[in-house]
């Protein structure tokens, strides 16, 4: 057999394994190791099964993942999220829509502190679902804007996401976070333009709330401090050269710990559950790495990544089309595996198919994350959904999926404004961090 043909196969048996409900880490390190001693030898296999764990976990440039995980398990704790839809709530509740927009608001904030689209909706979602209720908001709008709104977990830094697409690719972490800064801000504008024109054409999805005296609204702003200070210090840290990243991760940590202990929410059971869970995401992330690290030297013996830019290249393509293509290709995988796999699985294929084009891979990180944003959200195992299903569980899935559809064409749109303004993108990690 050809060594492509090996990769096939090899691709193949990876996602039976997966459909058979193997872990996507375990699933391509399982491949990845027979395809290795196909290809090269069972030595060659055997060596990569017994280096590869410790060489790609001990690595410094990991510690930011669990310490990023850590700081929103404390914020979740300490109840920052509760103090941002109130001071979001506080200052656009009076509109029409107003719940909606201040729970996309609530939901970037909380997005800048747990760097998980599936905390952000979770959090957000039992906090303000209630609220909307409470006020007569349809159903359509309120689930709808609580599963986008927490896509944008993985957008805003600081992402896990982003952090892992910067390891497997060997990009700068710090310059793929301060990148997502501005998209992320554009896309939650978006979301909330989105909001206005929804309830424009139908005024009863959401109707105004009370209007709160100005004391009361400082006094909501005034409890949303916290949250405040820790991004400047975090994420201002990186942007201004004080921190390194990983050192901006544990002030973090610290900050949000501190924080819940002023709240006395930080008791025994509530320190041990948040331990617990960075322990669990932790040993999740690194056992995709550690699996996609073992993947892809096998992919690369194959010729698959090498075969498919040549393929591209003889049909003379231009970039726009790629980049058409992959959106397509994306979108129609999220509608069945979970972002995280999707990339995992993708970028040693297509990482050297975009470099060969000259496309900027710190500009199509993001792009990749506003795709696998948009796959939380798709049907029909859009993971956000079920999310939202499971707070919401007298709305049946339909009329969620309909809420949703408004703010997946706001994700396309903004697709397009950083396909044709790449500048978006770049601008401020080109000017913190130079070209």
């Amino acid at each position: 057999m050809t060594p492509t043909t090996v990769g096939v196969l090899g691709m193949g048996a990876m996602l039976l394994l997966m459909f058979a409900r193997m872990p996507i880490g375990l699933a391509m390190a399982f491949a990845g190791a027979i395809g290795v001693a196909v290809l090269n030898s069972p030595a060659a296999a055997l060596n990569s099964l017994g280096s590869f764990p410790y060489s790609h976990a001990a690595v410094q440039a990991f510690a930011v993942i669990p310490l990023f995980v850590l700081m929103g398990n404390f914020a979740n704790v300490s109840g920052m999220g509760r103090d941002l839809y109130a001071a979001a709530y506080a200052w656009m509740g009076h509109f029409r829509g107003g719940l909606a927009s201040a729970t996309i608001l609530a939901c970037a904030g909380f997005a800048a502190l747990s760097g998980s689209s599936v905390a952000s909706a979770v959090t957000m979602g039992k906090v303000c679902l209630p609220e909307m209720r409470r006020y007569d908001y349809d159903p359509r709008l309120a689930t709808g804007v609580i599963a986008a709104g927490g896509t944008l977990g993985i957008l805003i830094p600081p992402s896990t996401v982003m952090v892992v697409y910067a390891l497997i690719t060997e990009q700068s972490i710090g310059r793929l976070l301060l990148a997502g800064i501005l998209p992320g801000l554009l896309l939650t504008a978006l979301f909330i333009v989105t909001v206005i024109l929804v309830c424009a054409v139908r005024p009863e999805f959401g109707p105004r709330g009370p209007s709160l005296p100005m004391r009361e609204r400082f006094r909501a702003l005034w409890g949303a401090g916290p949250f405040v200070v820790v991004v400047l210090v975090t994420i201002g840290g990186i942007y201004a050269g004080v921190f390194t990243v990983n050192e901006a991760a544990a002030v973090g940590a610290l900050l949000t710990f501190a924080h819940a202990l002023w709240r006395r929410t930080l008791g025994r059971a509530e320190l041990v559950s948040a331990l617990l869970e960075t322990v669990r995401t932790t040993a999740m992330v690194f056992l995709i790495l550690i699996g996609a690290h073992i993947f892809s030297p096998f992919l690369a013996m194959s010729r698959i990544p090498t075969d498919l830019a040549t393929a591209l290249q003889s049909f003379q393509l231009g970039v726009l089309a790629v980049l058409a293509i992959l959106l397509i290709v994306y979108i129609i995988l999220g509608m069945f595996l979970e972002g995280f796999a999707i990339m995992v699985l993708t970028v040693p294929i297509v990482f050297p198919i975009i470099t060969q084009l000259g496309i900027n891979p710190i500009w199509f990180g993001i792009f990749m994350v506003i795709v696998l944003e948009m796959g939380l959200i798709s049907p029909p195992v859009g993971i956000n959904v079920f999310v939202v299903k499971g707070i919401a569980q007298d709305v049946p899935m339909g009329r969620i999926f309909a809420g949703i559809m408004p703010f997946l064409v706001a994700m396309i749109v903004c697709v397009f404004l950083l396909t044709a303004f790449p500048q978006i993108v770049m601008i401020v990690p080109d000017t913190m961090m130079g070209k």
